[in-house]
């Protein structure tokens, strides 16, 4: 089974904080992401930026408006789809990840979600 995993950060407290301190937390993150890719569950792993769009249809016609959308300190800084038997697994995997990891992560609002996901594979077949 495939699971995406949110990696989630507070944007003020992170914002609150000096640029070379932020950057030393970052570094730091390197080797828990090592360990994470060594588990050999990691399909996919990516940071995702500040800017965003919402598209919504609205009188037949799509709107799109700028973000965030949600009313929460919490932003999303990554996704990453693992391989996983079942949630126990997942969650021994996504554990791994910087985000729980890495100690100065709990002052800047840093965690992880995990959620099953339910996927279509391409089919070969032509219509």
């Amino acid at each position: 089974m495939k699971y995406l995993c949110l990696g989630y950060f507070d944007q003020e407290k992170m914002d609150s904080r000096p640029k070379a301190e932020i950057d030393a937390v970052m570094r730091e993150c390197q080797s828990h992401l090592e360990e994470l890719y060594k588990s050999g569950q990691v399909l996919i792993d990516a940071g995702l930026a500040l800017e965003n769009k919402c598209l919504r249809n609205g009188n037949g016609k799509v709107r799109v408006t700028d973000g965030p959308y949600i009313e929460a300190k919490e932003m999303i800084g990554s996704a990453f789809l693992i391989e996983a038997s079942d949630m126990e697994e997942a969650i021994r995997v996504a554990s791994l990840h910087p985000a729980v990891q890495v100690g100065a992560g709990e002052q800047l609002g840093w965690g992880i979600e995990i959620r099953p996901i339910h996927y279509f594979e391409k089919s070969e077949r032509k219509f």
